[in-house]
Formats: C-alpha cells, structure tokens, sequence
C-alpha cells in the first residue's frame, strides 16, 4: 500500500493528531527546521547583549539579574540555555547509540554540533525515539524564545486553563503541549487549547 493511502489512525506522536506515520511529516519539517535555525539564532543573540540593542530590559546599572540589557539572550548563550537543549537531547542520541561524544568546549561549538547530529537522525528519532514529543516542545519553545529576543517581540499571551484535576495550567496559543504537574496528564496542542478556561480567584 502506498503511504499516501494507508488510513489515518494512530495519533502522532508530537501533536497527537491522526496520523499514517508514527510523526507528522509537518511536524518533523519544523523540528528540522528548528535544528538549522537554532546555530544562527544562538549568533544573533550575541547582538541582544549590546547596550542599546534589542533585548529583554533597559539598562539598570549596577543591578543583577532581571533589568539587565540581553539577561534573557545571555541566558541561552550560556551552558545550559540553547546548549542545555540540543545538547542534552545529542549526547542522550549518542549514548543511546553507543557513538563517541566529543569534547567540545566552546557553547557554540557544542550547539552546532548537537543540531547537526540531531538534524541527521530526525528520522531515527521520530521513527523510534520514546521522548519525541519532548524534543520537538523544547526545540518550538527555544526557537520562540530565540526569535522574540532577537526581534523584540513581546511573547504570547499566557492563559490559564483548567485540567481535568482542577489544576490550573498555563498556555499560549502556539503552546505545542502541556503537562499538568499535579496528575502527570499530558495534553496536546489542539487537547490544551480545547481545556476550559480556570475561574479566576478574587483578591
């Protein structure tokens, strides 16, 4: 049978839609996409640490953490922001597969490599891997923090909604998924969206 006719049956495993194959073709075109876009966004954030760029504050001389010009562009050039992701989810891949990790020891080396060896076994990783849904969150929801950052975007509207625990669980409208801390459901993009609103409590 030809791909293209099998029925669509079993709910893909990034966005939980009906589905011929065990992810999206769309959904594995934006984590590719996501891979090739992430090395560039991760040289462009050095911009947002200049005084007088584009980034998340003004200047506040003197004070640290949140104010401070590029503080969130600083955070994902640093180890463990872009690096943390696709170089947590690489060395996960290679460990899986028994394969050699190399001792990088710039961040951007590290992430140019983690996206490279992801982007090279996307198929393996939607075809196998448990934690796919995962991997494609992270990747939509650095690229967004990235692009805004850089753009000077203000980010999505948070609402809250309410699961089916009565927890409430914050989500935008380009969320790709959540899930809820109290009941460990794990809701889809479209599932997420369709959650009632939570009341909100008075003051």
């Amino acid at each position: 049978m030809n791909l293209d006719d099998a029925p669509e049956t079993a709910p893909c495993a990034v966005c939980d839609g009906p589905a011929r194959t065990r992810v999206h073709p769309g959904c594995r075109e934006h984590m590719a996409e996501a891979l090739k876009e992430l090395p560039s966004l991760y040289r462009q954030l050095e911009d947002a640490l200049l005084p007088g760029r584009r980034g998340d504050g003004p200047a506040v001389s003197g004070t640290p953490g949140r104010g401070l010009p590029g503080g969130e562009a600083l955070d994902l050039r640093a180890r463990g922001g872009i690096e943390g992701v696709v170089g947590g989810w690489a060395r996960e891949l290679c460990e899986r597969e028994g394969w050699d990790i190399p001792a990088y020891q710039s961040v951007q080396a590290i992430v140019e490599w983690s996206c490279t060896i992801l982007w090279h076994n996307l198929a393996v990783i939607c075809d196998e891997h448990p934690a796919v849904k995962e991997i494609a969150q992270e990747l939509a929801q650095t690229v967004g923090q990235a692009r805004r950052i850089i753009t000077g975007e203000k980010p999505p509207r948070r609402i809250g909604v309410a699961c089916t625990c009565g927890r409430t669980l914050k989500v935008t409208l380009d969320t790709a998924g959540v899930r809820c801390p109290d009941c460990s459901t794990q809701y889809g993009h479209s599932e997420a969206l369709r959650l009632p609103l939570a009341e909100r409590r008075a003051a």
